[in-house]
């Protein structure tokens, strides 16, 4: 791989509990050759992950670095919700040798993409009223864990603000719910929504399911999603009508808090996954099932992002943001 000059171009990270992706950009433009993945249980920290990236591209010399990180961001420190690294400016500085730095939560950084993606990777799910230019949008990560971020355009430039909503109560509609609620408090005390509305919830659904049937079985994720496709296995089906429904109620929720009427995004693997199965299962009916606000519910558009380097392009859009500040 061949580097752009020095300087010319933008460190960018998007850190996963699992795997960290980086690469260079220029302007908000992702470099698709210089995209880079590493299983983050090979490395104690962030740091020498980019010195190993830095050693597979020949050597870096970025104006600034931005990452993306799965958790909290509190006054420039990253603390990793499913990993066991801390991570901060100083330290990204000192790594990258960049003169500009910034951390955003992962959420935060597919909300700054949103406008600069491919309109060929966000799928229409849900129709909606549009909204006009300074409208709030939600994004909604369905992955490894559960999150939201609400993103502001205000005259000032873009908002994008963190939260953990994955760690809010699950919402409980049947009596199904209710027993299902009770099975994840069994497990975990606490019955969170990321403990349904993720891979591994997902996974624990399905669990649920075989407990309810008096055959407890467990499976992967991805092995309940291959199910599902060719109709081996019925309790997949289930399981994912059932993920489906309450990822509808808690993304509607979501909704009435946030009032996106700029349109709510889903991104993440596992959204990417079940999106062609949202509309036959009942994620709208879930959605708008609001009582009296049922009908406002249909101001809102539901869509997908399809795209697996949006929150590559957010911390570089975010990166030319603070540059056209200064």
């Amino acid at each position: 791989m061949t580097l752009p000059p020095a300087n010319s171009y933008n460190l960018v990270a998007d850190i996963g509990g699992t795997n960290t992706r980086i690469a260079l950009a220029e302007a908000r433009r992702v470099l698709p050759d210089t995209v880079r993945r590493y299983q983050n249980a090979d490395f104690p920290g962030l740091e020498s992950v980019i010195r190993q990236f830095e050693a597979d591209s020949g050597g870096l010399d970025p104006h600034a670095a931005c990452v993306a990180v799965a958790g909290p961001v509190r006054d420039g420190r990253a603390t990793m919700t499913n990993l066991d690294w801390v991570i901060d400016k100083d330290t990204l500085a000192r790594a990258t040798r960049s003169e500009t730095v910034a951390i955003l939560n992962d959420l935060q950084a597919q909300g700054h993409a949103l406008g600069f993606l491919d309109p060929a990777n966000v799928l229409p799910i849900l129709d909606g009223i549009a909204g006009g230019a300074h409208a709030a949008k939600l994004v909604i990560g369905v992955g490894t864990g559960f999150n939201a971020a609400p993103v502001f355009e205000t005259d000032a430039g873009r908002l994008v603000t963190p939260s953990e909503s994955g760690h809010a109560n699950l919402p409980i509609r049947t009596e199904q719910e209710l027993r299902l609620c009770r099975y994840v408090s069994n497990a975990h005390g606490f019955p969170a929504v990321e403990d349904v509305l993720s891979g591994r919830g997902l996974e624990r659904v399905y669990a649920f399911l075989g407990q309810e049937a008096g055959d407890p079985r467990e499976e992967r994720a991805h092995m309940i999603m291959a199910a599902l496709a060719d109709g081996r296995d019925p309790r997949a089906v289930d399981a994912v009508q059932i993920f489906t429904r309450i990822l509808g109620t808690v993304a509607g929720n979501l909704s009435l808090i946030q009032l996106p009427f700029g349109g709510v995004f889903l991104v993440g693997g596992v959204a990417r996954a079940i999106a062609p199965y949202l509309s036959q299962f009942g994620f709208g009916e879930a959605f708008r099932d609001k009582g009296r606000f049922a009908g406002f519910m249909g101001n809102f558009s539901v869509s997908v992002v399809e795209d697996d380097y949006a929150a590559l392009t957010g911390s570089a859009a975010h990166l030319m943001a603070l540059s056209a500040a200064d």
